[in-house]
């Protein structure tokens, strides 16, 4: 039987107005779907008319003003509903989905469903878990010493993984994708016996490891910000927008 990282493989990207999860506004999502390596990818695409400002940075970064989503996006009720449902088809089927950064891209979608549809992410998922992989963690955890940015950038530039189109959902969902079965290539000798689902369970305690390290670096440089060690999907906070 092949590998995980040889077999089918989904992945899920977003675009937002901003970094903040709990007030920042989903303005564009893909999932994408590969058979196998090297398998022709299907990709699913969604715009979203936010409700609220597009800030000049975010534009900066992903090229969708404010006017353009305004004019082709869709009201986010359905929108985050169909995301949803999408993720939740990949479960269904045991299919691994591949999040970069996940803590990021899958909570700000449960705040979104939290905020237009009354609903949480984790309702899509209480028959089906969810098999997350995220190139981010597992990259840390398995190569920790090496020094550098680990940005999507970053990584597709070490695994040697083309990445045409930076900041589109659907080409940085399919850049990740590969990054992962790059990763699952050049450590196969620790991941080759590990199922998705296995690795699922220790990313969640990789991450942990690895915020509680950064946090700990943050307290020796003096710098206040708070890492959360929850993955793949930070908890409910009372005060979200």
């Amino acid at each position: 039987m092949a590998c995980w990282y040889e077999g089918p493989l989904a992945a899920f990207d977003t675009e937002t107005t901003g970094v903040d999860v709990e007030t920042d506004r989903i303005v564009s999502a893909a999932v994408v779907v590969q058979d196998g390596p090297g398998a022709r990818p299907r990709v699913r695409r969604w715009l979203v008319n936010p409700g609220v400002p597009v800030p000049a940075g975010a534009t900066e970064v992903h090229g969708l003003t404010q006017e353009h989503l305004q004019r082709n996006g869709r009201w986010p009720a359905p929108v985050m509903y169909e995301i949803a449902d999408a993720l939740a088809e990949q479960a269904v089927v045991g299919r691994p989905l591949v999040v970069m950064n996940a803590p990021f891209d899958l909570t700000i979608l449960d705040r979104e469903l939290r905020r237009h549809r009354a609903s949480s992410l984790d309702r899509w998922f209480e028959s089906s878990p969810l098999l997350v992989l995220d190139p981010r963690v597992l990259d840390k955890h398995l190569d920790r010493y090496r020094k550098g940015r680990r940005t999507l950038t970053d990584l597709c530039a070490h695994y040697e993984v083309s990445l045409e189109g930076a900041h589109d959902a659907g080409a940085d969902a399919l850049a990740a994708l590969e990054v992962v079965r790059a990763v699952g290539r050049r450590f196969a000798a620790r991941l080759e016996r590990l199922s998705a689902a296995e690795l699922h369970t220790l990313q969640a305690v990789w991450h942990a490891a690895q915020a509680r390290g950064l946090q700990a670096w943050f307290a020796r440089s003096g710098t206040e910000e708070t890492v959360d060690p929850a993955w793949p999907l930070r908890p409910d906070l009372p005060a979200a927008a």
